[in-house]
């Protein structure tokens, strides 16, 4: 008699979340295919993620309002369980913990914004942001012990939710998203052009912090500095946050507001420019690090755990305090005067078990170990 894997996803739409959600469903696809388990997804709808041997059940109620989502979590979700039948293993992707009933519980902890420090600026640009770092830990909480294994990304993340719920490090699997870089070898002509470069990219939230970057370059301005350029990817119209950036520091001539860019466009943008800043102060990895570290130079990074873990095995990099644009702009200079001698080479890191390197190594712990 085969098993049954449930996944419950009904939050996940967009961007690195979906992404999750369509690699699980591809690996348990294949796992399907080969007979023994039938695979049942909660989804917001099929077509986000639609994979042959996977049964779906669709549903856009509980992302209509918070108190609807967490009603299905702790709520619907038990009697979902009861209706499918025994389940032998229900993997939630989006942090929280059903009340269901399965011989195995698993949750993917991809939010880390139960550790973020946020300001009273986040309640006027991002409240729901600021709402859900303040609220988040007693989202995690419930059930959350009941887990057979969770799942983070990053060794920071599981000892962070160790000291945060007590759960025993044994019982967290840190499964590093699987992405695929390759060194890249550039010519003379992209490694110089023009005055000197510097690139951040990420979404137009308060978390990204792009203030500081507009800080410092406002006080290299001020110093006179050599000629240089920040390419950021907000066009200053997107939503409150990014209106207020624009109006501040709009007029600084090293500020390039280019918008939102294209995975093509921004790979252009990593070959042209000359170092990543990277401020953000909430992210459970930092793709950016990784995707710009193939590239081999300068990376000036947010002084935080997450940024540590992206970054090692990584060359040219150095940490700045993320509320210290002082600091950002002292580091910015020395790259403008051609002195590299405060960057490092970050060591690679070893991974303690339990951990997953991949997909079909993660399944293989979470239905067998």
């Amino acid at each position: 008699m085969s098993k049954t894997i449930v996944v419950s996803a009904v939050n996940l739409v967009e961007a690195g979340p979906l992404a999750i959600l369509r690699d699980c469903l591809a690996c348990l696809s294949d796992l399907a295919a080969q007979g023994g388990y039938r695979v049942i997804a909660l989804v917001y709808k099929q077509s986000l993620a639609d994979f042959p041997h996977i049964e779906y059940i669709e549903t856009q109620w509980p992302k209509k309002r918070w108190i609807n989502r967490l009603w299905y979590e702790y709520v619907s979700m038990r009697s979902i369980s009861k209706e499918i039948g025994p389940v032998y293993l229900w993997f939630s992707l989006h942090d929280t913990s059903p009340s269901v009933i399965a011989e195995r519980r698993a949750v993917y902890c991809h939010n880390a914004f139960p550790f973020y420090r946020w300001k009273a600026h986040d309640l006027f640009f991002a409240p729901k942001i600021a709402l859900l770092a303040l609220f988040s830990t007693y989202i995690y909480k419930p059930n959350i012990r009941r887990n057979t294994y969770l799942v983070v990304q990053q060794q920071w993340l599981r000892n962070a939710f160790q000291r945060l719920f007590s759960v025993p490090a044994a019982k967290i699997i840190v499964a590093p998203p699987a992405i695929e870089t390759q060194e890249v070898t550039l010519s003379e002509t992209q490694q110089r052009a023009g005055s000197y470069t510097f690139v951040f990219a990420g979404s137009p939230n308060s978390h990204k912090n792009f203030e500081v970057i507009c800080r410092a370059a406002a006080l290299l301005e001020q110093q006179n500095t050599v000629p240089f350029t920040v390419h950021l990817t907000v066009k200053g119209d997107e939503n409150t946050y990014a209106q207020w950036l624009h109006r501040k520091w709009g007029h600084l001539q090293s500020l390039h507001f280019g918008g939102f860019m294209s995975r093509a466009r921004l790979e252009e943008y990593y070959a042209a420019c000359d170092c990543l800043i990277f401020p953000s102060k909430a992210e459970s990895w930092g793709l950016p690090i990784t995707e710009f570290a193939a590239y081999g130079k300068p990376m000036l990074l947010a002084d935080l755990p997450y940024a540590h873990d992206t970054a090692a095995g990584s060359k040219w990099v150095s940490f700045f305090n993320p509320d210290d644009p002082e600091a950002l702009a002292a580091q910015m200079a020395a790259l403008l005067r051609g002195d590299r001698s405060f960057l490092k080479t970050m060591a690679k890191k070893t991974l303690a078990e339990p951990f997953a390197m991949n997909w079909p190594d993660l399944f293989h712990r979470l239905l067998h170990s």
